[in-house]
Formats: structure tokens, sequence, C-alpha cells
């Protein structure tokens, strides 16, 4: 019995053409269903790139808030007084690195019992969290935060 084994495998010299073909169709039907799912992996880690690079501008502003003294910030508000600052590349690049957009505009507000909010406009990170990249679009340091997840 063992030989005749051996000599039917001998016999067998390769594949038949609907072995090759079932094959190919497998191959095809994982083909089809990862390259989108890699896809939306590239699309969904490009994003959160964004994200962080707005909360690092964010954090590079906050470090030269508090590297450099004396501030001047434009006054607004009548009945509560807020102050406003906006930094933009040139002031904070020496504070970043490695930032893709740099069109940004970060925006300090300080209120009357000194309190710092920080808030970026202009950047690519307003996109993804739902604004649009327009000078009125402007995202707070929360909404950056709580979307780099």
């Amino acid at each position: 019995m063992v030989q005749a084994l051996k000599q039917k495998m001998k016999e067998q010299k390769g594949f038949t053409l609907i072995e090759l073909l079932a094959v190919i169709v497998i191959l095809g039907i994982i083909a089809a269903i990862a390259i989108p799912a890699i896809g939306n992996v590239i699309n969904k880690s490009d994003n959160k790139a964004k994200v962080q690079e707005g909360i690092q501008i964010i954090n590079a502003a906050k470090l030269y808030v508090a590297n450099t003294g004396n501030l001047t910030f434009a006054e607004s508000g009548t009945t509560t007084k807020t102050y406003t600052l906006q930094l933009q590349n040139d002031v904070l690049s020496t504070y970043l690195d490695h930032v893709k957009d740099n069109n940004y505009t970060v925006i300090v507000t300080k209120d009357s019992n000194n309190k710092y909010t920080y808030s970026i406009t202009n950047h690519e990170s307003g996109e993804v969290v739902g604004a649009t990249k327009s000078q009125s679009d402007v995202v707070d340091e929360q909404t950056l935060t709580s979307n780099a997840r």
C-alpha cells in the first residue's frame, strides 16, 4: 500500500488549473478586505498626528508665556476684562521642532484672575476636530486633548 501511494505521488506533477484559480480568488478576497482597512489606519494616524501637532504648538505657547516676563496683552471687554495675545510661528519656532503647518495662530487669553487659556486657529488640527481651516474657527486646548485619543 505504501508503494502504491509512492507511485501515485510520482505521477502527480503539479497543480491543476482549478486549484490555481481557487488560490487566486482567495488572495483577491483577502486583498479586497485588507487594502481599505490599511487605508483607514493610515488616515486615522495622520489625523492623530495633526491633533498632536496642535497640542505641541499650544504647549510651546505655554512655555513662551512662562519664559517671557512682560507680555503685552490687548484689553477687551467692559464688565469682565479679558486680555488676549496672538502668537505665531515666528515667535514660537524656537520652542517647536518639525512642525508641518506653519500658518497657525495661538490665541492666549488672560482673564481678570490671571488665568490663561490657549486656543489655536488656522491649523490642520482644527479640521480634524470638526472646524474648517479659516481665521474665524478657533479650537481650544480642551477640544484638542479630548480628540487626541
